[in-house]
């Protein structure tokens, strides 16, 4: 099957141009049930409000599910300080020092926008020396400087700004010519266009999954509960989400990682198996790996027993949950392994 890649990047720069830190997705979770519905699928919501986009099956096996989420990075207002600037609390797993002079948004209850800035509380070597060097980066002594005239908490609560408040990091995305695909929040929304990549190339070959495939999008997966409603009958989960390129690393930049084992388990050995023989069998480049500081919906769909076979596989992605970076090749292989794997009964199961 041909996968439209310029269909695929166009909406993974636009996805990735929509703030949705986890805990405020509602604006691309909207963009995204449109997507599906474009492309034929019936879609519903969770309670929680996630997706659930059905692609009926042309056999009569039990369903498969596909996840992937919207959620990314983010922080949320936890102080506003006497002089103005915003302490933060981080919502998922990141290191300070990645999103140091990052600008950003503030987003009020009311939906108004702020700009601003993370900055450590002494950003300045010319006013504090060596300390700028030497500081380590935590909850404590990094700070917001907004982009208005506020020097009080008044001032700043008089712009609507209130504990609680999201705060959204600008993502930078760009393609090089070379080839590489960079910016935040690749994980995961690299692999939510990379789920739709698929389904459009299968609808214009005028083909159907060999089972019903039900296509998960949830947006509280980096806090640790993404999956909440699992339909019945689903016998496959298969999590579409990023690997991890770092040294002593088998992934690479360039393939599809396929994850033998997370932090939290190792996934199924049949399910891993057959994806990585699909991936040779279509000369699909892919590496295989294990994870130490990694999860994904799917294993933590299986943690919360669910009964399902589950595996997860996503684009190499180099330096996680800081500025990330794939490829044009491993968005495509990503692609090609999941058309492959819809339309590929699996023996046995």
């Amino acid at each position: 099957m041909k996968i439209d890649m310029q269909y695929v990047l166009t909406l993974t720069e636009e996805l990735i141009g929509i703030p949705s830190v986890a805990g405020d997705c509602r604006e691309i979770l909207t963009r995204v049930e449109k997507e599906f519905a474009s492309l034929g699928l019936s879609v519903e919501r969770s309670r929680k409000g996630d997706l659930l986009a059905t692609m009926k099956g042309s056999g009569d096996g039990e369903a498969r599910m596909v996840s992937a989420h919207v959620d990314t990075l983010g922080a949320v207002v936890r102080e506003i300080k006497p002089n103005g600037r915003l302490r933060l609390l981080q919502i998922g797993g990141f290191a300070w020092t990645s999103f140091e002079t990052e600008n950003l948004i503030v987003r009020t209850s009311s939906g108004k926008e702020i700009r601003g800035s993370l900055l450590p509380e002494k950003a300045s070597i010319h006013a504090f020396s060596e300390s700028v060097r030497e500081t380590l980066r935590t909850d404590e002594n990094v700070e917001v400087r907004l982009d208005e005239n506020v020097s009080s908490a008044e001032e700043t609560r008089s712009l609507g700004v209130e504990v609680g408040d999201f705060v959204f990091f600008d993502p930078r995305y760009e393609v090089t010519p070379s080839g590489f695909v960079k910016s935040r929040f690749l994980d995961d929304k690299v692999c939510v266009a990379c789920i739709l990549g698929a389904i459009k190339a299968l609808a214009e070959e005028k083909k159907l999954p060999v089972r019903t495939s039900i296509f998960y999008i949830s947006q509280y997966e980096e806090v640790g509960h993404g999956i909440s409603a699992v339909p019945k009958g689903v016998a496959e989960h298969l999590a579409i989400d990023v690997g991890i390129v770092a040294p002593p690393a088998n992934s690479r930049e360039d393939a599809v990682t396929v994850v033998a084992r997370d932090s939290r388990t190792p996934y199924g050995f049949e399910f891993r198996k057959f994806l990585t023989a699909l991936a040779a069998e279509r000369s699909i480049p892919f590496r295989t790996e294990t994870h130490f500081r990694y999860g994904s919906d799917a294993s933590v769909a299986a943690l919360a027993g669910l009964d399902a076979d589950f595996a997860c596989f996503g684009p190499g992605v180099d330096a996680s949950h800081s500025y990330e970076r794939t490829t044009l090749k491993a968005v495509e292989a990503c692609c090609d392994l999941l058309a492959a794997y819809l339309v590929t009964e699996r023996k046995g199961v």
